[in-house]
Order: C-alpha cells, then sequence, then structure tokens
C-alpha cells in the first residue's frame, strides 16, 4: 500500500514539475515575440535629385502667318495645294485681274494726257513771258498762265498716284507667300468671293523649320525655378534641354530648349506662358498639335520613397507612418520619378518620419 502511495505522489510531482516548465518558458519568451516586428522601418531623409516635370503643350510653327488677300475679286486660280511647302514670294492664289487691268490701263492713259497738257501749258506760259518782256501782255496773264502750269503739273501728279494705286491693286490679284513654311487648309476654292475684309483667311502659311511648343507655369513653380537660378535671363541661359511628347505618346528625337518666359502673371489663370523651341527640319511635328513638354528640375532636398512603401486608395496615395510605435496611414502627395521605382513626397512626409518599408 505505501509503494502505491509513493508512484501515484511521484507522478504528481512529475506532472507539476512540467505545468511548471511549460509556464516558465512561455514566460521567458513572451518578451522576445512583442520585440519582433513583422515589417521593416524606412527613415525619411533628404536627398539631391531630378525630377522630370511634364506640362501640357501646345505646338505651332516658328511663324503662323494669316494670309488675307489685299483687294477684293473672285478666285480664278489654286496655285498651291494643302500641306504643301512653299517658298517666300511663290503665288498661292490668284485673283481676278480683269478690272483691275483695266483700271491700270485707264491710270495710265489718264497720265499720258496729264502730261500732253502739262507740255502745252508750258508752252503757253514759256509765250506769255516772252509777250510780257515785249510789253504786249499784263502781269495777270502771265501769273494765270502760271498757275494754270502748276494745275497742270498736279493732275500729272495725281494721275502718276493713280497709276502706281492701280499697279499695286494688279500685283494683289497674285497673293504670295510671306515666308517659306507650308500650306495650312484652303477653305475658299476657285469662284468664291474674297476680300481684305473677310473673317476666315484664305489660309496659313506656317514656318515650321523650328516649332514652338507653348506651355504654362503656375506662380508656385515660376518663384521655384527664379530662386533657383537667381533670375529670369539666368534660368534661359543655365536651363537644361527639354524633351517632348507628341501627340501619340511618342518621345520627340530631338530635344529643345526653353527660350522665353514670360514675366507677368496671367491675372485669369495665375500661370505664365513659356515657350520651348524644338528643331523641325524632319517635317514630324505640324503646327496646331499637342503634346507634353517634359523639364528637368533639380531638387537638392527632395523626399524619396520606393514605389512599395506607397498604396494608391480610392485617387489617394498613402503610406503608413510610425506613430509611437504604430503604423498609421497618413495622406501624402508623389511624382513620378522616371526610374520606375521611387516617388518624390512633395507633401504629407517630413526629414525624420519612418514609414513600413512595405
Amino acid at each position: 500500500m505505501q509503494l502505491k502511495k509513493t508512484k501515484r505522489d511521484m507522478k504528481k510531482t512529475i506532472l507539476v514539475l512540467t505545468t511548471m516548465a511549460v509556464v516558465f518558458t512561455s514566460c521567458k519568451h513572451e518578451p522576445e515575440m512583442e520585440g519582433e516586428k513583422p515589417y521593416s522601418i524606412i527613415e525619411v531623409k533628404p536627398q539631391a535629385t531630378t525630377l522630370n516635370i511634364t506640362y501640357p503643350a501646345t505646338i505651332k510653327g516658328k511663324q503662323d502667318i494669316a494670309i488675307f488677300p489685299q483687294i477684293e475679286g473672285k478666285i480664278v486660280k489654286m496655285c498651291v495645294e494643302e500641306g504643301q511647302r512653299v517658298k517666300k514670294g511663290q503665288a498661292l492664289v490668284i485673283i481676278d485681274q480683269v478690272p483691275y487691268q483695266a483700271a491700270l490701263n485707264t491710270a495710265v492713259a489718264n497720265m499720258h494726257a496729264a502730261v500732253a497738257k502739262v507740255k502745252s501749258t508750258q508752252l503757253t506760259w514759256d509765250s506769255k513771258r516772252q509777250l510780257k518782256e515785249q510789253m504786249v501782255v499784263s502781269d495777270y496773264t502771265v501769273a494765270q498762265a502760271e498757275s494754270d502750269l502748276m494745275t497742270a503739273k498736279a493732275e500729272l501728279e495725281q494721275t502718276q498716284a493713280e497709276v502706281n494705286n492701280a499697279t499695286n491693286n494688279l500685283s494683289y490679284t497674285v497673293v504670295k507667300s510671306p515666308s517659306d513654311g507650308v500650306i495650312a487648309t484652303l477653305p475658299h476654292k476657285i469662284g468664291a468671293l474674297v476680300s481684305p475684309n473677310m473673317s476666315e483667311p484664305l489660309t496659313y502659311v506656317s514656318d515650321n523649320a523650328e516649332m514652338i511648343a507653348y506651355f504654362s507655369l503656375n506662380e508656385k513653380q515660376l518663384s521655384s525655378l527664379l530662386h533657383q537660378y537667381g533670375s529670369k535671363e539666368e534660368a534661359l541661359m543655365l536651363l537644361p534641354d527639354v524633351q517632348l511628347q507628341m501627340g501619340d505618346g511618342n518621345l520627340y528625337d530631338k530635344s529643345g530648349r526653353i527660350v522665353t518666359i514670360s514675366g507677368i502673371l496671367d491675372s485669369q489663370t495665375g500661370t505664365a506662358s513659356v515657350r520651348a523651341a524644338f528643331d523641325n527640319t524632319n517635317g514630324l511635328l505640324m503646327s496646331g498639335g499637342t503634346g507634353h513638354v517634359i523639364m528637368p528640375t533639380k531638387m537638392e532636398k527632395a523626399i524619396v520613397i520606393p514605389k512599395a512603401a506607397v498604396t494608391e486608395l480610392q485617387d489617394k496615395w498613402v503610406v503608413y507612418k510610425i506613430t509611437g510605435g504604430v503604423p498609421v496611414m497618413t495622406t501624402i502627395k508623389v511624382y513620378p520619378i522616371d526610374d520606375g521605382k521611387n516617388y518624390i513626397v512633395t507633401d504629407g512626409l517630413y526629414e525624420g518620419d519612418e514609414i513600413k518599408a512595405n
């Protein structure tokens, strides 16, 4: 009996020791589990980087010249086609010349008559002066003859002016290109009546050997640019080349340069106009097109974080910022970097902040 009791006591003792060991072991490892973090942390540190900012742009030729007729008449001949490349002085449109040729002929005839009248009055005045020397006629008669001569000469000058005017009008019947370029649309056809007062031009001649991309900077962007370079003039000298993304999404193969920056903000839009020039000898860019100017911007203290740390949530970008040791969802504003791996944070994070890496 005593032996059985001893065995039962030993079993109880072993059970108690086993339970204590389990409890002891559990208590020993619990602090280690609390100290573990199932995620890595990134500390936000500013760094120097280059940000390529994209601006919507409108593309136009260096000169887009509206061609209006300088006289009224019907179009009798179209000398060019839409999209044709033309030279300065090349004929574009011919307006009916018949009435203007007739007007010139009349003006020339009137000028010849005026020349004859001047000769006649000149002879009369010379004759009257000789008679005056012979005391045959009075001073009044000589003065009257001189007045007639002056009137005849004035009439001659008037007819000469009419000839010049008629000659110019006849020349205006041939509408010529004022510069080298490319013809735009030709809305008016043969038989159409045109005049200098028409609201729509005959066409446009676009000087597209060099194209201009027009885009805008808001007040904050302009101030930042001027602060970085010191002045508008310095910025124009030192700004890096820009790229052009064409309307089809392709990148234009030639870089451009910023040629003008407006120093005045538009009162309605609050933006300043900027022009970038691109060589277009290959003819790939068309006046009236659209695209995006990509302008490199150096940032000395940019907050750069990996894309993996950012989550898009209902059109918003969020990260998990460590606050009091706990990840807290935080909304930020970002701009993508060309490497496809990182974002530049423009708002929501500051130096020294910590965020979840993924």
